[in-house]
């Protein structure tokens, strides 16, 4: 018993299962799009984050990472009952042909691949956020955070993951370069959380009349 699930968002470079075969490659007439909402993740309800689904669009071709797992229906179950729980904004199951890196880009590698992907209807599904223009989802994912962390580190690390495979995507990458600029920071890679440390407040005490006190320097930033 065998089955193959491709991943295009954080399973590329986090997959969580435990899997026999790791494949680098793509599939066909299909792009990423950050339509769909994440409420227990990296978001919230009141404060959606977005992640990436699937749009069919012919012609195009999206990279990833396909994944086999074999050794018998127990070892299924156990794969699919996780990803099940974790794709949960994904309603559908969606079976495609997938092509290996320097592989025929015209014969599948393997055929019948699970992908995750969501209905781009916001009537029928409620995690379906839909397009928005460049600099609405870059304000979104920049603030968005949920008990997993937040929104931003995804689109870092999702960035991060295609090039390490050698297959950037351009609208990923202009994605995170536009929340680069919302958050006012820099170059690629993922910023580390900052905070103030202040001026410390401590209240004199009269009867020492020569404790000299300096002024404290100005606040700085200090990496957590």
């Amino acid at each position: 018993m065998v089955f193959w699930v491709f991943g295009y968002g954080s399973l590329v470079w986090n997959p969580g299962f435990e899997y026999d075969e790791k494949v680098i490659g793509f599939i066909k007439d299909y792009r990423r799009v950050f339509d769909v909402a994440c409420f227990d993740h990296r978001g919230t309800r009141e404060r959606p984050a977005r992640t990436c689904s699937l749009e069919y669009k012919e012609g195009t071709i999206c990279w990833g990472a396909a994944y086999c797992v074999r050794g018998g229906p127990e070892k299924e179950r156990l794969a699919m009952e996780y990803l099940e729980r974790r794709e949960c904004e994904y309603d559908e199951k969606t079976l495609v042909n997938f092509y290996k890196e320097g592989g025929d880009s015209f014969e599948p590698a393997v055929k019948g691949v699970i992908v995750f992907t969501s209905t781009p209807d916001k009537e029928s599904n409620k995690y379906y956020l839909g397009p928005a223009p460049l600099e609405k989802m870059a304000s979104e994912i920049a603030t968005a955070f949920g008990p997993c962390g937040n929104n931003r580190d995804y689109l870092f690390l999702l960035e991060k993951a295609m090039s390490d495979i050698g297959h950037e995507d351009d609208m990923v990458i202009e994605l995170a370069n536009e929340v680069r600029k919302v958050l006012g920071i820099a170059g690629k890679g993922i910023p580390k959380e900052r905070k103030l440390v202040g001026q410390s407040h401590i209240p004199l005490m009269s009867h020492i009349p020569t404790l000299k006190v300096h002024p404290l320097p100005e606040a700085i930033a200090m990496d957590s």
